[in-house]
């Protein structure tokens, strides 16, 4: 039995090795995938996407009326027919000279960072160049970088107006929040709706009510009277009698009125308002009732059960929330750059790393073996099935690997080596090594030395993961999983395995 577990716990720890390690591989289509989550690089490894954006300088044509106001129309219209209409046409810069100042330039960068922050993009850098209003953008390369750099530039204004009068009713000035929801689209349903949660200010809430008040579907009643007169008057039929010879005149006289037809139908009528975001129709709608609580849903997408249309409408709202709730952008701007930079730092180097700490920590478990026998291979044994699950915990925490990052993953596996040899040690040296109160006895005396010392370190580690600069996060974070599976694991595979080797 005790060799039972003994090689139950070493087959456990080969597979976490062999995952961790070599992967997990399905086919995919034509090609094999790994299906193990890789490592998220910082910029300082995995590179970098620079983004230069720059003041909008073009223009747009507007067309204007005799009295100066803004004519919206969908079709090209030819100088004939503006001058038929009485308007003019207008090249108005999309920036103007007025907007162009330092002010402005600091207000879009700011707002660009809260959006930064917002899509929790991780570290990023961002810059400005005060004379050119340039705003250089570093962000790392991952999955979720093109979709944040397609809205990076997006000015974000809101506006509710009229349907028909094209009048403001609202605009960023009364939001005070945007965040993202989802649910099922009801209580019998599995599907699942993403939905945009606009909160208005105080100033908002009441014109929105006004709003929801005014714009609301309404039935009128519609009576419908039908008069139909028909009158055939004198139909004069001769009939010849040929044996008589003799004429007959017939005289009928018909006459048919239909009465009236009184009916009553329902008409449904509405004043219905228009979402814009930057000038583009979001949707066209009335209300259903009033709205009194100052908030203001909108399903993004169709209701879904499929997981990745679920994500698309997430991910599409997200950014939606992110761009409304940050604010728009007091100038327009355009992507003039859009290029990925690779690190000075490549695979390669971090393969000669990682291939001198493996030499050095296979001479440090041959050590284990020599000194302290079978309870040294065990220990060796449990100490690669330490790392390979390190490595793993790292990749789906999310825990952005920096060079920093690298450096703590190296202090972890140092004091596991540190505490491994004390439990050891204080086997070795007790006056009966091989009996089960001993090995419990020299386990909990390391972990009680152990930890007591570690303290100062753990408070530094769990204040290092609150830093919002990724690289001493990315330190403080690795560090802080690495002490968690040091104090974890041991007590649930190593000791356990020293302490079944010491059973009778």
């Amino acid at each position: 039995m005790k060799k039972i577990k003994i090689i139950t716990m070493i087959v456990l720890i080969i597979l976490v090795t062999m995952v961790s390690f070599f992967g997990v591989y399905t086919q995919v289509q034509n090609r094999m995938e790994n299906q193990v989550r890789d490592y998220a690089l910082d910029m300082d490894l995995g590179g970098a996407r620079y983004i230069r954006l720059s003041v909008n300088t073009e223009s747009t044509d507007v067309i204007k009326d005799a009295n100066g106001n803004e004519v919206e129309t969908d079709e090209e219209m030819t100088d004939e027919q503006l001058a038929q209409n009485g308007y003019t046409k207008e090249s108005v810069p999309n920036n103007s000279a007025e907007s162009l100042t330092v002010e402005n330039y600091e207000k879009a960068k700011e707002i660009i960072s809260k959006r930064l922050e917002g899509q929790v993009v991780g570290e990023y850098e961002i810059s400005l160049d005060n004379e050119t209003g340039d705003i250089l953008v570093q962000i790392p390369e991952n999955e979720y970088t093109d979709n944040f750099v397609s809205n990076i530039n997006t000015v974000g204004k809101f506006e509710m107006i009229d349907s028909e009068t094209k009048e403001v009713l609202m605009d960023n000035g009364d939001i005070r929040s945007v965040n993202l929801m989802y649910g099922a689209s009801s209580s019998t349903s599995t599907s699942t709706t993403v939905y945009l949660n606009i909160e208005f200010n105080k100033t908002g809430s009441e014109k929105l009510e006004n709003i929801s008040n005014t714009y609301v579907e309404a039935t009128e009643d519609t009576n419908t009277t039908e008069n139909t007169n028909t009158t055939d008057n004198t139909t004069n039929t001769e009939t010849e009698n040929v044996t008589d010879n003799t004429s007959t005149d017939e005289n009928t006289t018909a006459n048919t009125t239909s009465g009236e037809t009184n009916s009553t139908e329902e008409e449904t009528t509405a004043k219905e308002i228009t979402l814009r975001i930057d000038d583009t129709d979001i949707m066209t709608t009335s209300f259903d009732e009033p709205i009194g609580n100052g908030r203001l849903q909108l399903s993004i997408g169709s209701a879904t059960t499929d997981a990745d249309t679920l994500q698309d409408n997430l991910t599409q709202a997200s950014a939606m929330a992110t761009v409304l709730d940050s604010g728009n952008l007091p100038i327009q701007y355009d992507i003039a750059t859009n290029e990925y930079i690779y690190s000075d730092i490549t695979s390669t180097h971090i393969m000669y790393v990682a291939i001198a700490v493996g030499i050095i920590l296979l001479i440090g478990l041959i050590i284990y073996i020599i000194r302290y026998r079978v309870n040294g291979l065990l220990s060796a044994i449990a100490f690669i099935g330490l790392i390979s699950l390190y490595l793993l915990v790292i990749r789906y925490t999310n825990v952005s690997v920096s060079i920093q990052g690298i450096v703590g993953i190296i202090v972890t596996i140092l004091l596991n080596y540190i505490f491994i040899n004390k439990i050891l040690s204080k086997i070795k040296k007790s006056e009966d090594s091989k009996k089960l109160e001993t090995v419990k006895e020299a386990i909990k005396e390391s972990y009680k030395e152990f930890f007591i010392k570690l303290v100062p370190i753990c408070i530094s580690i769990i204040a290092f993961c609150f830093i919002s600069w990724t690289t001493i996060s990315s330190f403080g974070m690795v560090m802080f999983w690495g002490v968690a599976l040091i104090a974890l694991y041991n007590y649930l595979i190593t000791a356990t395995m020293l302490k079944v080797k010491a059973e009778k």
